[in-house]
């Protein structure tokens, strides 16, 4: 089998296994605001910027997710695309993490990619994209069996179609399935070339209170036409579309509400200028 390397691994997150279980644990002890004990959850919103800044927030997700019956396959929706961009399918082959392979479930891709036009990715032709990835040694710990399907998806309306047809073939072939959206929040500061605030503690308490809070709003709403729009008028998620989809998808899974774990930024653990929102989000 043909397998994809972790490009991020031994610098965005640990390379070796033992060193990965030590941070999980540690995540774990942080916690998740006890959303773990509420129910069994169809799916996620997770971060993905190096585990130092939002690892704890991604894996206390994932973790709430593995509390149910583990699924045959888990889709992960990410990738940093806009409105121009094609989807992004890797659809055969495995992912490799530090504690083992994710295989790609081959079968549910190829059903896919006769419903849609995507760019196919292989183990040896991709790009490489931190979005998905972080969350891979998160899934291969809480889920050593489930397949993987990752998908980029623009921030466009036809990507939601694609996450409810996701939901649609993996039920015609009998698969239990969940969903992870992977995206970050307003990247505010010189580095991002995003200064409208000016700088210092009014920038840092709009980010969170205002442009933060209005997409954290539509995405607890459920609404993935309105995060659509929001990010896209306010600049204040970096893969709207990986959310998006994945709300889309969970509604069609059954989801019915949507719980926030976590809020945090970058600003909190390294303060500065240009900083980086984050939030962790379950579906059940």
């Amino acid at each position: 089998m043909s397998t994809r390397r972790a490009d991020f691994s031994g610098s965005w997150y640990p390379a070796d296994p033992a060193d990965c279980e030590r941070e999980i644990k540690r995540f774990l002890q942080e916690g998740d605001g006890g959303v773990s004990q509420v129910g069994n959850f169809r799916g996620g919103i997770v971060p993905h910027a190096g585990w130092f800044y939002s690892g704890s927030i991604a894996c206390n997700v994932i973790h709430a997710l593995s509390k149910g019956t583990a699924p045959d396959v888990m889709a992960v929706f990410g990738m940093h695309l806009n409105a121009k961009s094609d989807a992004y399918v890797m659809a055969g082959g495995a992912w490799e993490t530090p504690f083992g392979e994710v295989q790609i479930h081959e079968n549910l891709a190829e059903k896919l990619l006769q419903r849609f036009d995507f760019q196919v990715e292989t183990p040896r032709s991709y790009t490489p994209d931190n979005t998905i990835e972080l969350q891979l040694p998160f899934v291969k710990y809480f889920f050593p069996q489930t397949k993987l399907l990752p998908i980029g998806v623009p921030p466009i309306k036809r990507s939601l179609e694609i996450g409810r047809a996701v939901v649609q073939i993996a039920a015609d072939l009998d698969l239990t399935l969940q969903v992870i959206g992977s995206t970050d929040l307003t990247h505010y500061g010189r580095n991002y070339g995003f200064t409208s605030r000016g700088s210092g503690k009014e920038a840092v308490e709009w980010v969170k209170e205002t442009n933060d809070s209005q997409i954290i709003a539509a995405m607890l709403a459920m609404d993935p036409e309105k995060v659509l729009r929001e990010a896209l008028a306010n600049q204040n998620a970096c893969c709207a579309g990986a959310a998006a989809t994945t709300i889309a998808a969970v509604k069609n899974l059954g989801a019915t509400r949507a719980l926030n774990t976590t809020y945090a930024t970058s600003y909190d653990k390294s303060p500065g200028d240009s900083f980086v929102g984050y939030v962790g989000m379950v579906f059940e």
